[in-house]
């Protein structure tokens, strides 16, 4: 792994692993997905373990068979350190971890054919900033990145926090507070300082800033700025304008995820840690998470979020709630439904609601458990490979073939529904073209208008230059 926030990893970590079934037919050219890890910028890796962490998608079925990739990519201080400084340098880049994916994808480009896979039929998936970093991939180059690396994109719950520009006040910010931390403010060249400065030195200074900026300007503070170049605008401007590399995307988000980013405070009638469930309260943290915004615009973001409201699939009446459904709006949900809105051919969007459907609630349906050698206990138990269910997966099949085999089926063929496991009663994934979201529910599955996403997603687009300084 690369370097993590306290002592694990090494600089020796751009690596990635491929898996996939037995090979058939040396000839056959399988689809390939690229699936890149979450964990806030600030940490993660890839897991170089049998079977990798996505290997339930592709074993929900026998009619899917596609290669898996994992690639690492550097996170924190390592990968997304901002500053003029660094992009005056001919040695240094701005978003390093983003081009690390890159460099992933051009290798699959390049290479994996040699290894039964479809340079030409790639997906490229992320959970959380795993996800935010499919959608910067998605706008890289201005949607036009050459030559294609990928035709499809799959954005669970993606992070896309607030984009400044690499100079702009709060990431310059960023950087000078790394140079203070660790002696190189006071010199004349403070990029080359930090060059010489030990790993362990930059990682406590990392999380230093990490912390600091907790429930005040931003939730983490480790994450892609627009640098003119690979990433040329806000995801807002690119999106709204067409501008995105994939034929297909397919984005979405958790009901109650954006109340793991929030003060815990907003839910309590007491005050902790400075917050408590009143309006003052709120008014106080979106005033730091939104500083830029005028009164009039954080007049408006109490309009569409009243004290008491509905969504798609819920209603709400408490602070805590509705601090989460702003949060959850403007960094995960919003994200995923603009890039699928704005996919070149087809796009679709889905919202999971079993409980407690927070983030991450979701990837117990695709995180396989340690590796079994012997019969496969699903529909195919003649079949010997890696037994990856865990335990959910086999008690609840049902949600398991419709849920996690709609992933497998857009993967293998670019369609949701092309390859669905559920019986003809049982509603597939319905078209974002018609206005409708796929809900997945406790033993249910169903499509839903959308009512309110868009209108409050148009609101997060129109307003997004406000919300970077």
């Amino acid at each position: 792994m690369c370097p993590q926030r306290t002592v694990n990893g090494s600089e020796d970590c751009l690596y990635l692993g491929l898996w996939s079934r037995p090979w058939i037919d040396p000839n056959a050219k399988r689809p390939v997905v690229v699936f890149f890890f979450g964990g806030a910028y600030i940490e993660g890796d890839a897991s170089f373990t049998i079977p990798p962490p996505g290997y339930s998608t592709l074993n929900v079925s026998d009619e899917n068979d596609f290669i898996y990739v994992s690639p690492n990519y550097r996170t924190n201080a390592f990968g997304f350190l901002p500053g003029k400084e660094i992009a005056a340098s001919p040695t240094s880049d701005l978003n390093p971890g983003l081009l690390d994916q890159q460099a992933s994808l051009q290798w699959v480009n390049r290479y994996v054919s040699h290894f039964g896979g479809d340079p030409n039929n790639v997906t490229i998936w992320g959970q959380s900033a795993g996800a935010g970093s499919v959608v910067a991939q998605i706008i890289a180059n201005g949607g036009n990145t050459k030559p294609k690396l990928f035709t499809k994109a799959l954005v669970s719950s993606a992070f896309w926090a607030k984009t400044y520009r690499y100079d702009a006040a709060p990431a310059q910010g960023i950087y000078d507070q790394l140079a203070n931390l660790t002696g190189c403010a006071d010199v004349e060249d403070s990029l080359a300082c930090l060059k010489t400065v030990d790993v362990q030195a930059i990682r406590n200074a990392s999380l230093i800033i990490d912390s600091d900026h907790t429930y005040t300007t931003s939730s983490y503070t480790w994450a892609p700025v627009i640098d003119g170049s690979f990433l040329q605008e806000d995801l807002a401007v690119e999106a709204a304008q067409g501008r995105i590399n994939p034929d297909l995307v397919w984005g979405m988000y958790n009901q109650n995820e954006g109340t793991n980013f929030i003060p815990p405070g907003l839910q309590n009638s007491t005050t902790v840690s400075g917050y408590n469930s009143s309006e003052a309260s709120i008014d106080g943290w979106l005033a730091g998470y939104l500083p830029t915004f005028s009164t009039e615009q954080l007049e408006k973001v109490k309009e569409l979020y009243p004290p008491e409201g509905v969504t798609e699939t819920s209603a709400y009446n408490t602070t805590y709630e509705r601090a989460g459904l702003i949060f959850r709006d403007s960094v995960l949900a919003c994200p995923g439904y603009w890039v699928a809105k704005a996919a070149r051919s087809d796009g679709w969007v889905g919202e999971y609601t079993i409980s407690p459907a927070k983030h991450a609630s979701d990837t117990e349906w695709v995180r396989p458990r340690h590796a079994l050698y012997g019969p496969f206990p699903g529909p195919s138990a003649n079949r010997v490979q890696w037994n990856t269910l865990s335990s959910i997966q086999v008690t609840d099949p049902f949600v398991y073939e419709g849920f996690t085999g709609a992933f497998a089926s857009f993967i293998q063929t670019g369609n949701p529904n092309a390859h669905k496991l559920t019986n003809s009663s049982i509603p597939g994934v319905g078209d974002l073209r018609q206005n409708e979201e796929f809900v997945i529910g406790s033993n249910v599955f169903s499509n839903v208008p959308l009512k309110y996403l868009p209108e409050r997603c148009a609101f997060w687009m129109e307003n997004g230059g406000s919300v970077p300084e």
